[in-house]
């Protein structure tokens, strides 16, 4: 895997009070560990921030960026994706990964059959579904990304296998 790839960490949801505090939404598995990866730049890199998280928010944390200073500072980043190279993010355990290495993966059954390719990694609160989009599938389909759905994740092969829930696939 490439190393200087970028990963998004986090998002800017506008400012926080008058002085150029932020409200961030943090993508991290600890959300106060993004603060650990800092310096934080933008997706074209034209902009980099260092970052002290200073408090807890609904749906966020209050932070301040370095050079952001006044409420219209912050205001103007609303939307802002943060990201970091990968190399700076911690190494995973075995059956952990970050979604931007399984979204384009190839899908395939159990029989060998391909189903398609991820489009995306969904997470609504019950459970993270992989969405799988294929040219033999009328609408994309959302599978469960478990061990008993998802036994085969093959990052190096770009491949994965499903054994998805019953009915869950057209014509299954």
């Amino acid at each position: 895997m490439d190393g200087s790839k970028l990963i998004c960490v986090g998002a800017l949801a506008g400012a926080f009070g008058v002085k150029g505090e932020v409200r961030l939404k943090s993508f991290t598995s600890n959300p106060n560990d993004i603060a650990n990866y800092a310096p934080l730049q933008t997706e074209n890199g034209d902009k980099c921030f260092e970052i002290v998280v200073t408090g807890r928010l609904k749906n966020g944390l209050a932070a301040r960026l370095s050079g952001i200073v006044n409420k219209e500072q912050a205001d103007d980043l609303k939307g802002t994706k943060l990201f970091v190279p990968r190399d700076r993010l911690p190494s995973l355990q075995e059956d952990e990964f970050y979604y931007s290495d399984l979204i384009g993966m190839m899908v395939y059954d159990t029989g060998g059959k391909e189903l398609g390719k991820v489009q995306a990694v969904l997470n609504h609160g019950a459970g993270d579904l992989l969405e799988i989009h294929g040219v033999n599938l009328k609408t994309s389909i959302l599978i469960p990304f478990t061990k008993e759905a998802v036994p085969t994740v093959d990052i190096a092969a770009r491949r994965i296998v499903t054994d998805p829930p019953d009915g869950l696939l057209p014509g299954a």
